[in-house]
């Protein structure tokens, strides 16, 4: 049993962290501060480490890219002004109680600072003592309590519209699950961190109050004690005390001046990838500002009566900065300019060859031709996302579609607008659109709460309201409830949307080959049954382009192959074959259409509709497959019902579900996929039977008798 218990202490001292001690130590640190009497000694070492710690915090600051990498300053900052303040009662005790000892009756931090600082004169100590205190108190403190509050209401403000944005890139592929997770993770860290910042700077404000109130404390009640007590001349208590109150005030006015700079940097950065030093380097380098201010500066110096000197050596300082901004810029503009140029003369040096077989291309399947105004957002080494945002649609649709959507080839075009694109299938363009590299796309998703500056334009992929914003101004966007995205975001979300309504296009006998490859490692017995013993590889290819063409996913190959091996000794139509495997599908197609309680909401047509629609398909003699005729006028204002039906649900929050007789979908389906956007038909047969349904509604369309 004591070995069992010894194995179990040494388990435990094995895991404890003496670091974990730190946090506790510090409080009971303030707390015996605040009581106990503490020796000069140990007041020196205190105040020297509450100036320490505050030149490391504000260096943290400084070198932070982005306020979340300093995620524990609100934390940090409440135990750094307790400790002053504890500081500053603990030596309150030690003046009031030893002051009448002599000026370094509070510790020789103390009587240095005191001493520097008034430097034999006290009414111009006092002045700059209270200089300092008013710079700290209504300068830094204030203006970083005002951003502070600022930022934590536009924060929590824009929350609605970052998580609109992180939702819109998971769609569009852009992203995973798990990168998705973490973004919402660090916008929920981020809403936190602002909203901390904004009571912590109050912690800051709160202690430029509490120092002045305690340099009152101690000058008057040090004089009284000091006069009264002690039996010192008046002139030797002003003496001493002025001393040791505007030293003990100083000496946490610097850590608490240190502190509300380092509040002030962070809650002003703006995140980039750069610290605030590079960030304010690269910016403030800016070679014409530099010249125009060194011809200023010459010219001042010119005037008689300024300082010469001066003046004209800051002007030839200027200049140098300036010479050595452009010559930085030069140094990085080279490489492009001498690949460009090399590239000129490899051209001139080649000769014309002959023509032959290989200078014909084939059409590429899928392709996005940019113009050259674009070409930027395909540049990895200048932060183009193009690229990656292209490789997540393309992982995104293999993986809900049920097969791999090949490359998209992006070359650039000359013959086209700089700032357009298109997407070409099959060397047919599909697809049209123009961004702005630079700027970002403000999207209105049918209700926001105020207008923007910007270019107005449509969002390419659905044709909704936008406007082209400057970057700074995306989180007063996404406050405003706009969903706001990057260009390269804009581009893969229409070649997304384009690549899904052409998903049929995109499938040929090599895919559902390979397709076949893939179940017959799992299955070979039942892929030999099917093909090519009852049907052909070119019928499975159109029967499945058929299931893409509805909307409904391959993905489910095992079901699809053992329901045409079931039914292809009673037909070999594709359009019949689809119908015959769509029930079978019914649970995978129905589970992206129900909402959040299992509940399928679904449109009908009017029974007398329905039974008209019939009644043409059976007088015509079409089958599922084939065309039919109908009245001009009732093909009209059945189209237009559909129409509105499906904008009256999706305004609802519903997905638009029409839901028909078997004998109809097929037509119905093909008649209606370029006419009503966004609308799935289903059969009766097709939603399973334990699938809840609630109709919402009914579709009509009346005619004329």
């Amino acid at each position: 049993m004591s070995t069992l218990s010894l194995s179990t202490i040494r388990q435990n001292l094995s895991k404890f962290n003496f670091v974990d001690l730190s946090i506790p130590a510090l409080v009971l640190l303030i707390m015996g501060m605040l009581v106990l009497p503490l020796p000069p000694f140990l007041l020196d070492v205190l105040f020297t480490f509450n100036i320490a710690s505050s030149v490391l915090i504000i260096m943290i600051a400084i070198g932070t890219r982005k306020p979340l990498e300093f995620s524990s300053f609100p934390s940090v900052l409440l135990f750094a002004t307790m400790l002053r303040l504890a500081l500053n009662v603990a030596s309150t005790r030690v003046i009031l109680v030893n002051g009448h000892e002599g000026h370094e009756a509070a510790g020789k931090v103390v009587a240095a600072f005191g001493e520097f600082v008034i430097g034999g004169n006290y009414v111009v100590g006092f002045i700059i003592f209270a200089i300092l205190m008013i710079v700290n108190f209504f300068v830094v403190t204030k203006g970083a309590g005002r951003v502070s509050e600022v930022n934590a209401r536009f924060t929590l403000d824009s929350m609605p519209g970052k998580q609109m944005a992180i939702d819109a890139d998971l769609n569009a592929g852009v992203i995973d699950q798990e990168t998705a997770k973490r973004r919402r993770a660090e916008l929920a860290q981020e809403s936190d961190f602002f909203g901390s910042m904004d009571g912590a700077s109050k912690f800051v404000s709160g202690d430029a109050i509490a120092g002045l109130l305690i340099l009152f404390i101690n000058l008057i009640g040090g004089f009284a004690v000091g006069v009264g007590q002690h039996g010192l001349s008046i002139s030797d208590a002003a003496r001493i005390y002025s001393l040791l109150t505007i030293g003990d005030g100083l000496v946490a006015q610097i850590p608490s001046l240190l502190l509300s700079l380092a509040t002030a940097i962070v809650v002003t950065r703006v995140t980039t990838a750069e610290s605030m030093t590079e960030q304010a380097g690269s910016q403030l380098g800016n070679p014409s500002a530099l010249f125009v201010t060194s011809s200023i500066m010459a010219v001042l110096g010119l005037v008689p009566g300024m300082p010469h000197l001066v003046f004209l050596t800051l002007a030839a300082a200027s200049a140098g900065l300036g010479l050595m901004a452009l010559r930085k810029q030069a140094i990085l503009l080279e490489p492009a300019g001498s690949a460009i140029a090399a590239a000129a003369a490899k051209a001139a040096l080649e000769q014309p060859k002959e023509l032959d077989w290989e200078d014909l291309d084939q059409v590429d399947l899928v392709g996005l031709e940019i113009g050259y105004g674009l070409i930027p957002l395909v540049n990895t080494e200048t932060g183009g996302q193009l690229m990656t945002r292209v490789k997540g649609v393309r992982k995104k649709l293999s993986a809900e579609l049920g097969f791999l959507i090949q490359p998209v080839r992006i070359r650039d075009a000359l013959s086209i607008d700089p700032d357009s694109y298109h997407i070409v299938l099959k060397g047919v363009i599909r697809g049209r659109g123009k961004v702005k590299v630079g700027r970002e796309l403000a999207i209105n998703p049918g209700q926001v709460y105020g207008a923007l500056e910007g270019i107005p334009t449509q969002e390419p992929a659905f044709g909704l309201e936008a406007v082209w914003i400057e970057p700074s101004q995306r989180d007063h966007a996404r406050a405003l409830g706009y969903t706001v995205v990057d260009a390269s975001t804009a581009v893969a979300t229409h070649l997304n949307k384009v690549l899904r309504d052409n998903a049929s296009d995109l499938l040929s006998h090599d895919e559902v080959q390979q397709l076949l490859d893939k179940l017959t490692v799992k299955s070979p017995k039942l892929v030999e049954d099917l093909v090519p013993n009852k049907l052909s590889l070119g019928i499975l290819t159109r029967t499945l382009q058929n299931l893409l063409s509805d909307s409904v996913s391959i993905r489910d190959m095992r079901t699809i192959v053992e329901t045409l091996s079931e039914v292809s000794a009673r037909t070999q139509d594709p359009d019949q074959l689809t119908s015959l495997v769509r029930p079978r599908l019914g649970r995978m197609i129905v589970q992206g259409l129900v909402d959040e309680k299992n509940i399928l909401s679904v449109m009908t047509l009017d029974p007398s509709l329905e039974q008209l629609l019939h009644n043409v398909l059976q007088q015509q003699g079409q089958g599922a497959g084939q065309n039919v005729v109908i009245e001009p006028g009732l093909a009209e204002r059945l189209f237009s019902a559909l129409r509105d039906g499906a904008k009256a649900v999706e305004e609802l929050g519903q997905a638009a579900v029409l839901v028909v007789s078997p004998a109809i979908r097929p037509w119905l389906s093909k008649a209606v996929r370029h006419r009503v956007n966004e609308l799935m038909i289903l059969s009766y047969s097709e939603i399973p039977d334990d699938q809840s349904v609630k109709v919402i509604h009914t579709v009509h369309a009346e005619t004329k008798k």
